[in-house]
């Protein structure tokens, strides 16, 4: 199982996505634990049980093994935050937003990596779950800590490979079903 077993899976009619798979993750520049760390968060995000399991074992394998649970305490911690902001933010009543959370989130405190593959995987998992103030909060710190646009994008642009992935391939297996 790997990122070579999931582009066999594309059917012929999204083969654009086979050739963004390769772009974005078999060709890009990023440090290994920044890029398997957001395929990784990314893949749990987008609740494929298909994409998850082929691109899980080449994550694990790269990754140290602080990084791997820290990949799946990031994709868990921002479902949590991602519902919560992005509903408090939706709301036509700004009150909710002056309101104690309420809410454990101590990983936020030590992630247990580098504070910026964090940031960058939460910004990631927060554009699966489509949470603008997530976004623009971990954004903010990525580049307040130098991360350049360009970097940044390559967050975006991997969170919406393996989302588009996740949708095609789980419509396949519905349809064959």
């Amino acid at each position: 199982m790997s990122l070579e077993s999931l582009k066999s899976r594309i059917p012929d009619y999204a083969r654009d996505l086979t050739l963004n798979l390769d772009a974005a993750i078999g060709s890009s520049d990023l440090p290994v634990q920044r890029l398997w760390g957001t395929v990784l968060s990314t893949a749990i995000a987008s609740r494929s049980a298909v994409v998850l399991r082929e691109l899980e074992p080449e994550a694990k394998a790269v990754l140290s093994p602080e990084a791997y649970r820290a990949a799946k305490t990031t994709a868990s911690v921002m479902a949590l935050n991602n519902v919560f902001f992005r509903t408090r933010h939706l709301l036509s009543d700004k009150e909710y937003g002056s309101l104690r959370a309420g809410l454990r989130m101590n990983v936020l405190g030590d992630p247990g990596v580098d504070r910026v593959d964090f940031e960058f995987w939460a910004f990631a998992v927060s554009a699966v779950n489509g949470c603008g103030l997530c976004l623009d909060a971990h954004e903010s710190i990525l580049r307040g800590a130098g991360v350049a646009r360009e970097v940044v994008q390559e967050a975006f642009k991997i969170a919406a490979v393996i989302q588009a992935v996740a949708t095609t391939l789980d419509a396949e297996a519905a349809l064959t079903e």
